[in-house]
């Protein structure tokens, strides 16, 4: 064998020899078939195989997988509901029977995705179909959890499991978005009329008690007052009736009358009222007949036995 002949064959055993070994990547797990039946998995690594007789029937990728879903569902009271979901599965276990199951289930992954998305759209459908419009927006975890309990038995037995079911957005249609919007503002209003309500009655009625406590106290003062008065009236009186009494004995012992007493009271007062006027009229009758009717009406208070000095009256 001459030596390009050599070379050739040479070239063509090695090529040979690579299609003995086949590399499956990490995160993935390829399905052999033999003549078109199934015959066994290759994990990720180096692996050997006889061409053309066992063939890469399918490349089964182990890692997570995400996929969004709008649908609409009709609640109880017939509202259209309309959901944006994200959907994350995997393979259930890297298993011999569960990658043959997740490998042949399906005719292809398309097949799979529409089966699982219906199936899906339908669970949560139902459930939403047993709940009125006003109860699904604060149901999100329950519909999750209702989804995840229908559908595990079923995705299991395909070869995956649900990993998490997300409910991004909830929405209504737009004229029930805008009554329900229409219902929230009219509860808000309401509850700031009552907030209003219990501020304004507070106010009045501190008002109110604020008022009643400045009346007590000014009725207390004013009592006060008046008490203070009527003592300072009392005791004034009583001064002057010492003063009086005082000065009374002591014209009894001058030997003057006491009815001068009485004269130089009532001229005094008289001049007070000239002096503490403040230009008001006061009229008197200056006459010689009055001055002698004043005179009388004195001496005739003088006689009075109140009046008489202990010495007169011995």
């Amino acid at each position: 064998m001459d030596q390009p002949t050599l070379i050739v064959a040479l070239v063509a055993g090695v090529v040979v020899l690579f299609t003995f070994f086949i590399t499956v990547r990490q995160g993935s797990i390829a399905v052999i078939t033999v003549f078109g039946k199934y015959n066994r998995i290759m994990r990720p690594g180096l692996n050997m195989r006889v061409p053309i007789i066992q063939k890469v029937f399918a490349r089964i990728s182990t890692q997570n997988r995400s996929v969004e879903l709008e649908f609409q569902a009709i609640t109880a009271d017939q509202a259209n509901v309309n959901f944006k979901a994200m959907l994350l599965y995997s393979v259930l276990n890297q298993e011999e029977g569960t990658i043959k199951n997740v490998a042949f289930k399906f005719v292809d992954e398309e097949s799979f995705m529409t089966a699982l998305v219906r199936t899906i759209e339908g669970s949560i459908r139902s459930f939403v179909a047993t709940k009125n419009q006003a109860d699904i927006l604060g149901l999100r975890t329950e519909i999750v959890k209702e989804v995840k309990d229908q559908l595990d038995h079923t995705l299991e037995d395909w070869g995956y499991h649900l990993i998490d079911l997300q409910l991004n957005d909830i929405a209504f249609d737009d004229l029930i978005m805008k009554s329900m919007a229409k219902v929230v503002a009219s509860s808000n209003l309401r509850a700031a009329a009552e907030n209003e309500g219990q501020a304004l009655l507070i106010t009045k009625t501190k008002a109110a008690e604020a008022d009643g406590n400045a009346i007590k106290i000014a009725a207390e003062a004013e009592r006060i007052a008046a008490q203070l008065r009527g003592q300072g009236v009392a005791l004034f009186r009583e001064e002057v009736a010492k003063g009086m009494s005082q000065a009374a004995k002591e014209m009894a012992a001058a030997k003057l009358d006491a009815s001068f007493i009485l004269f130089s009271m009532w001229t005094e007062a008289v001049k007070h009222f000239a002096e503490s006027g403040k230009g008001n009229v006061i009229f008197l009758d200056g006459s010689s007949e009055n001055m002698q009717r004043t005179m009388q009406q004195v001496m005739a208070i003088s006689k009075n036995p109140a009046m008489t000095t202990d010495s007169e009256k011995k």
